[in-house]
């Protein structure tokens, strides 16, 4: 398995741009999607998955890059960006199904599968469903079961516990708005402050948009006790099991200020998949297709070179 060098400089990304919407009915709900614009249609395709509290929006920049590679799309999972919720289909298995639905109805050759936190967690358990339809996976920061308990799991555990979940969320919910906005900028960028404007605006706006949005505590809630459950699954139904299971080359991305998902599991990670590469950025946080789009771009094309 081949592993990239530690890379300490951050590229600026490109400005967040809206890609054109549409909505596809999937498992009863109209799942919002959108197309990365200018890609030929004889790309090979790909599907970018969100995670826990983002939308679609988070694979803007990075799909622009890569619209010369394939022709992406990227789902609004549902509770979550602009898709209404689906009682029950918020769970990293039912966030599977529901891409594995999507997959069936959008591509008829395997895809490139992209997944970020929790969305990386429902990528792996779709490809290790689905191996012959999945001709890659790149995860950044996956929400895979860790060894140690941290603070983002204590947050998860504190949460997902009934009546006292929903009153911490609503609670943080009444804080003034740039309080949170700076505090949710701290936790999930390794560098806030070098985000380029646009940037921080779309973060902004996408922010505002899910505090006018009534679904959003239940969802983040079911969302938070799937993850949490998924950290006491018996090995046999783990998500380890699932990785052991996948086929595909593997593109790992971690980054060394990610407050949400510990960064040193990604040897534990590596070993994991039958065949990985690790890109590993220390200055990079949660979400590194935001915060270092080019080096993930130039990774991925390496992987599928």
């Amino acid at each position: 398995m081949e592993s990239y060098g530690a890379v300490t400089g951050a590229a600026s990304p490109r400005g967040a741009q809206e890609w054109p919407a549409r909505t596809v009915p999937v498992s009863g709900v109209e799942l919002l999607v959108r197309d990365v614009p200018g890609a030929d249609a004889k790309l090979p395709p790909a599907l970018f998955v969100h995670g826990l509290g983002g939308s679609s929006l988070n694979w803007t920049t990075l799909g622009l890059l890569l619209n010369d590679t394939v022709r992406g799309i990227a789902p609004d999972l549902p509770g979550f960006g602009q898709t209404p919720p689906l009682p029950g289909m918020g769970g990293i298995s039912e966030q599977a199904e529901v891409l594995s639905e999507l997959m069936t109805k959008e591509f008829d050759q395997p895809v490139h599968l992209f997944g970020n936190s929790m969305g990386g967690a429902a990528a792996v358990a779709l490809a290790a469903r689905r191996p012959d339809d999945v001709a890659s996976l790149t995860l950044v920061s996956p929400a895979l079961p860790h060894p140690r308990v941290s603070a983002s799991a204590l947050w998860f555990t504190a949460i997902s516990t009934p009546r006292l979940g929903k009153a911490v969320l609503e609670r943080t919910r009444r804080m003034p708005f740039e309080r949170r906005f700076k505090a949710s900028l701290s936790v999930i960028f390794g560098e806030p402050r070098l985000l380029p404007p646009e940037v921080l605006e779309a973060y902004e706006a996408e922010l505002r948009a899910r505090d006018s949005q009534t679904w959003g505590t239940e969802a983040t809630l079911e969302a938070a006790r799937s993850i949490l459950f998924s950290q006491f699954a018996r090995p046999r139904r783990s998500l380890w099991a699932d990785a052991a299971k996948v086929r595909c080359p593997v593109l790992l991305v971690y980054g060394g200020r990610d407050r949400l998902v510990d960064s040193k599991i990604r040897t534990k990670a590596q070993q994991a998949f039958p065949d990985a590469r690790l890109l590993y950025l220390p200055r990079s946080g949660h979400v590194a297709q935001m915060e270092h789009p080019e080096l993930v771009a130039r990774a991925f094309r390496q992987l599928i070179g």
